[in-house]
């Protein structure tokens, strides 16, 4: 079911991520502030897609049924690595960063709708109470992790 552990800690980040989005967008061009609240968010979108691939995505990847939706997610979740990758290498203060930050907002704000609305209610259909347990405790285990590890690991192809 959708409200299960695993969705309940998945949909935490998105509000968490949804706030910084919404900070930063009010951010001015060369501020400070604009410098950590990115660096915040790249951090906390690097750790949370991995720890969600190695969560929720591998299960859903190794169910037939689930298949599909998860390769969709995981793709999203490249595309908006790139878009991380790009906004690293462009002059934070400049208008092209603000463009291409608001195309990643806009990309990455439908990406965690479209998981809440339609892909968490599908793998909570097919996933067993057991499983979303598990599932939690993976997420909540790999997360911390992956938060260390996004410290050192720029996003997109420069990490390649």
């Amino acid at each position: 079911m959708a409200d299960a552990k695993i969705f309940e800690d998945l949909k935490a980040d998105h509000d968490k991520h949804r706030t910084l989005l919404a900070q930063l967008g009010e951010t001015k061009d060369d501020s400070d502030e604009r410098g950590e609240l990115f660096e915040a968010l790249r951090k906390e979108l690097q750790a949370h897609a991995a720890a969600e691939e190695e969560s929720l995505y591998a299960a859903m990847l190794g169910n037939p049924e689930l298949r599909d939706e998860a390769r969709h997610s995981v793709s999203e979740h490249k595309e908006i690595d790139d878009y991380l990758g790009e906004l690293v290498e462009t002059e934070i203060s400049s208008s092209a960063w603000l463009s291409k930050f608001e195309e990643m907002r806009h990309r990455y704000l439908h990406h965690i709708d479209e998981e809440e609305e339609e892909i968490f209610p599908s793998a909570g259909e097919v996933l067993s109470a057991q499983t979303e347990a598990k599932l939690a405790d993976v997420f909540e285990d790999r997360k911390p992790k992956e938060l260390a590890a996004a410290e050192k690991e720029l996003p997109g192809d420069a990490r390649e």
